[in-house]
């Protein structure tokens, strides 16, 4: 997808995190946001990732799964946010994901000794 425009595709086909990633850089740059890693602002933009988070929970608290701002949407601009870094500075997320996926496939956390109730 390396030169596409940022035109979001009107299905929902099966897109990789590199297909996003190329279609979010584009649409970040057409709309005149940051594309390289001498433009970017690192601890900024962490803390808008966050406030996405924060965003998501609210939402979640109050319950609001339909609509504007709701849950899932609040999710998706974090995620975007995420692939925008990511893309930026080259990061090839899908791999470290899985890569990290199978490390935490192996780990086996001790619920006992955490503030966290398991499923």
């Amino acid at each position: 997808m390396r030169g596409v425009k940022a035109r979001v595709p009107n299905f929902m086909g099966k897109l990789n995190l590199e297909d996003l990633n190329q279609l979010i850089l584009a649409q970040a740059k057409e709309k005149g946001f940051r594309v390289k890693p001498v433009e970017m602002n690192v601890p900024e933009k962490i803390a808008l990732i966050h406030s996405e988070i924060s965003e998501a929970y609210e939402a979640y608290r109050h319950k609001k799964f339909r609509g504007k701002d709701n849950f899932a949407e609040e999710l998706a601009d974090a995620i975007i946010r995420i692939i925008h870094l990511g893309g930026v500075y080259g990061a090839n997320l899908e791999k470290e994901i899985l890569k990290k996926m199978k490390t935490n496939q192996k780990i086996n956390w001790d619920w006992n000794k955490m503030n966290e109730k398991h499923a």
